[in-house]
């Protein structure tokens, strides 16, 4: 269980994250969706200490994310694709955070045919379209074989092929007990396989329920159900 209770985090005057709580359950595929500045992408780095909140904690099965013995090995997270050094080939990015983890070496090569990159390991990232940088960042996050993953539009940059295959990868991780966390704009791809939905906006929580319980009582797909509840939401408005 992941536990966020009452996150806040201000820049200036301006809450970008206001007093959020929500939980994460295993087995199960979270979507994180809000206007672009609703605090998405704050929360996420507040979650493995990239950012400092003001108030408020996560804790990872009651324990913070400094105070886990082996970070990489719980939580594995895609936040930035960019993130790499682009003079650096796929495989030799792998083994310096695989280095820098304590992780195995063997690793390297596991998760690199896992994303599809195998036969373009050698080549450098700074060549890489951006479809294949986000696989090389999600091969860095399964590095640690964690139970945890946070994502933050990870299909920017990928093809159909890319978006299906990014499904399916997820929901096997879910499936076989570990927790997704992903945020995204594209609602009606979540809807193809997300379980449960944590919906802000102005950095506030407006819902977090079941994708099934919203399209229930709604009627309507999960695209439209969206647009109907941030039509009506000050949280939305004021973003």
């Amino acid at each position: 269980m992941i536990e966020v209770r009452g996150l806040t985090k201000r820049f200036g005057p301006r809450r970008a994250v206001d007093d959020l709580s929500f939980d994460l359950e295993a087995g199960r595929v979270t979507g994180f969706v809000g206007p672009n500045g609703a605090g998405k992408s704050t929360t996420m780095r507040m979650m493995v200490d990239l950012a400092r909140p003001d108030r408020g904690e996560v804790r990872y099965d009651g324990l913070r994310y400094a105070d886990l013995a082996q970070p990489a090995r719980t939580v594995g997270a895609v936040l930035d694709a960019r993130c790499m050094h682009p003079g650096r080939t796929a495989r030799n990015h792998l083994r310096a955070i695989a280095a820098l983890s304590a992780i195995p070496g063997s690793r390297v090569d596991e998760v690199l045919a896992d994303v599809g990159l195998e036969r373009v390991a050698g080549e450098r990232a700074g060549r890489f379209s951006l479809g294949m940088r986000q696989r090389l960042a999600l091969a860095t996050a399964l590095l640690g074989d964690p139970r945890v993953l946070l994502l933050d539009e990870p299909s920017n940059g990928l093809d159909p092929d890319g978006i299906r295959w990014l499904r399916n990868r997820l929901r096997r991780f879910a499936d076989n007990g570990g927790t997704v966390l992903v945020s995204s704009h594209l609602i009606a791809e979540l809807a193809r396989f997300a379980d449960d939905l944590v919906v802000v906006g102005g950095g506030r929580l407006i819902a977090a329920e079941t994708v099934e319980s919203v399209t229930s009582r709604t009627g309507m797909s999960l695209e439209d159900s969206l647009l109907e509840m941030t039509a009506t939401s000050a949280e939305f408005a004021s973003a």
